[in-house]
């Protein structure tokens, strides 16, 4: 069993606060190969060498307008041809802290999306207040009844370079907005001034697990470099309820004959678990309109 850096078993840490911080998810070995690696794919992103990248003055999918990059999308693409990545998706540890999450079998995971988080060059950015898959403007009643599905899934955050630009307000991932978090939310979205907040400091190596209905946003700073990995996998459980969340960003390439093929054995059945989601959930070609 997985524990935290305060030695709570990590499911139960993740339960109880929305959040969880673990250590030494990524091997030493793949270590420096995944700073090269994303070295690599940053500068294909700046250069407009490659597509599908975050751009600055949009947080939401599509990014379309703008050349500042604050995050590089589709790390498992076989045209990147960085295969560090997918080993480290799939690695061992990685894949048991996610199984202990999740309290699911190795074969019920389901492989979704990885992506890379980065410090923008030309000027800072602050995302806004939010949870993943409930927009702000949501009205309480609904707020509370989206709050009582099950996620399925779990997502996180690899720190590569020490890192602290993520807030979180813990233990709101279970609850309605309050008076003045529901006021933040809608009219001053990027407040730095949010009752509660906690921001996430992360030494290199470390893991941010977190509750995607946590309330949370981040605060990129173009002066200090950053590479984090920024990652989900989710279980057949949840059938298609995943699907719009994860498939809003486009994975139609999955389909290719040259993923397929470059695919290490332990994420083929989370592949095949990924297929069978979308077509319950009837996107077939992997993509799906933006939730925000």
């Amino acid at each position: 069993m997985l524990t935290d850096i305060n030695n709570v078993p990590i499911d139960q840490a993740l339960k109880n606060q929305g959040y969880v911080i673990v250590d030494d998810l990524i091997p030493k070995e793949m270590f420096n190969k995944l700073r090269e690696a994303c070295d690599r794919v940053v500068e294909k992103a700046r250069k407009g060498e490659w597509q599908y990248r975050r751009l600055v003055g949009t947080q939401f999918p599509p990014w379309t307008e703008g050349n500042d990059v604050w995050g590089v999308q589709h790390l498992l693409h076989p045209e990147l041809k960085e295969p560090i990545f997918a080993e480290w998706y799939g690695s061992t540890k990685l894949l048991e802290a996610v199984q202990q999450l999740l309290d699911a079998k190795q074969e019920e995971l389901q492989l979704e999306l990885f992506n890379l988080l980065v410090n923008p060059q030309e000027s800072d950015f602050d995302l806004t207040w939010h949870r993943d898959a409930i927009p702000a403007e949501t009205l309480e009643a609904e707020e509370k009844q989206k709050l009582t599905i099950p996620h399925y899934g779990t997502q996180w955050n690899t720190a590569l370079y020490d890192d602290a630009c993520l807030y979180v307000v813990p233990n709101s991932h279970r609850r309605v907005r309050t008076p003045e978090e529901r006021e933040v939310t809608i009219h001053d979205p990027k407040s730095a001034h949010m009752p509660g907040q906690l921001k996430v400091e992360l030494k290199a190596g470390q893991t941010v697990f977190y509750d995607n209905n946590i309330l949370h946003r981040a605060s990129y700073v173009s002066s200090q470099k950053r590479a984090t990995l920024h990652a989900s996998m989710g279980t057949i459980e949840g059938g298609h309820h995943r699907a719009s969340c994860i498939l809003q960003h486009g994975l139609d390439w999955m389909q290719t004959d040259d993923f397929k093929n470059a695919l290490v054995d332990s994420l083929r059945l989370p592949y095949d678990n990924l297929m069978r989601m979308a077509q319950q959930a009837g996107i077939s070609q992997l993509h799906a309109d933006p939730i925000h």
